[in-house]
């Protein structure tokens, strides 16, 4: 039997609790989830820095809003022009937030919640995807077209130094970049929203000088890449892209083969891995079935759950001690408010 949606959402808000499941055999199941409505109309990104939780209202907005580690509102960050892609610092007291209305990027302390310093991009830059490895902050900038490429500043300048320009070759608009925690040498470039979906492994040298090195095996990340992700070594990346119905991880080093595949039903959108990363978030924008899982590094499923709306491109997040996930979900109808998912996740 094939339900509409408004029934599939009414399931989904009934039996949450037991979607959010360990595999068979498992001791025990999970906590029950928690969704909690939030005071924007749409979502871009979100982030945990353990006691706060941030999401970004989107192009469309001037909000980023904050709550407790239980989803609880408990503040706005506002007069942030078009907020989108969110990254936190080592430290986890500092958020930069890309401000692709205002061509600039925001730093805002995550304790007092106060925007500190805001830098320029350039004219005409659109930045809207972060990486930070070291000093140096890495943006994905692009307004329309075949605009897009990579820009830089050097934190350790006062003031910040700011170099654009430094891609190979441009990208279809802002490209997705991720760096890894525990290596400041590589950087990973996205192009989202094309067919074939494609991927970049860049070095970082002395100064911040940026090398390109390798892409992908042609179809190997599949179509409409919708987000990436590097392991904290940086030897492994991740990509989830509309199809094939996976998150892939392939070595860094050949972006050739699959290392592992995550299966998560049709459209994957989005992949996190936690932070000692040993584990994977794999979600998907799945209209009657499960939108997000955990998976081991093996491809293993560990834990799923339905949300019962539609997960946000990138919209997943590990707490930092990996007892929690974070999802928004946004419903374009208008029917549902823009939704903070917080689904506590059962041990390894």
């Amino acid at each position: 039997m094939r339900l509409n949606r408004r029934s599939a959402l009414a399931l989904a808000a009934l039996t949450g609790a037991l979607l959010a499941t360990t595999p068979a055999g498992s001791a025990a199941a999970a906590a029950a989830p928690r969704a909690v409505p939030l005071p924007i109309a749409d979502a871009a990104d979100v982030v945990s820095a353990g006691d706060r939780v941030f999401v970004s209202g989107g192009r469309n907005s001037t909000d980023v809003v904050v709550t407790a580690a239980n989803g609880d509102v408990v503040g706005t960050v506002s007069n942030l022009p078009g907020p989108t892609d969110l990254l936190l610092s080592a430290d986890r007291q500092t958020l930069y937030v890309a401000l692709p209305a205002a061509n600039a990027i925001a730093a805002v302390n995550t304790g007092t919640l106060t925007e500190f310093a805001r830098f320029d991009t350039g004219a005409g830059a659109c930045p809207s995807s972060l990486a930070l490895t070291g000093r140096y902050l890495w943006f994905g900038y692009g307004c329309s077209g075949w605009d897009g490429n990579i820009g830089r500043l050097d934190l350790g300048r006062q003031p910040a130094a700011l170099t654009t320009g430094l891609a190979r070759d441009g990208y279809y608009g802002a490209p997705l970049l991720a760096a890894a925690a525990q290596n400041r040498g590589v950087l990973l470039v996205g192009q989202p929203g094309l067919s074939p979906a494609s991927v970049e492994a860049y070095g970082i040298g002395a100064g911040g000088a940026l090398t390109y090195l390798r892409n992908n095996a042609f179809m190997a990340i599949g179509s409409n890449l919708r987000d990436i992700a590097l392991n904290p070594a940086g030897d492994t990346l991740y990509t989830a892209s509309g199809a094939p119905y996976t998150v892939q991880a392939f070595p860094f080093a050949d972006i050739t083969t699959p290392s592992a595949q995550c299966p998560t039903g049709a459209y994957p959108a989005a992949v996190e891995l936690s932070r000692d990363g040993g584990r994977v978030a794999g979600g998907a924008r799945a209209s009657y079935d499960p939108d997000v899982f955990v998976f081991g590094l093996d491809g293993v499923e560990q834990a799923r759950f339905e949300l019962g709306s539609d997960l946000a491109p990138g919209g997943l997040a590990w707490s930092p001690n990996g007892a929690r996930l974070y999802a928004i979900t946004t419903d374009w109808t208008g029917a549902r408010p823009t939704t903070l998912h917080v689904l506590p996740v059962p041990a390894a």
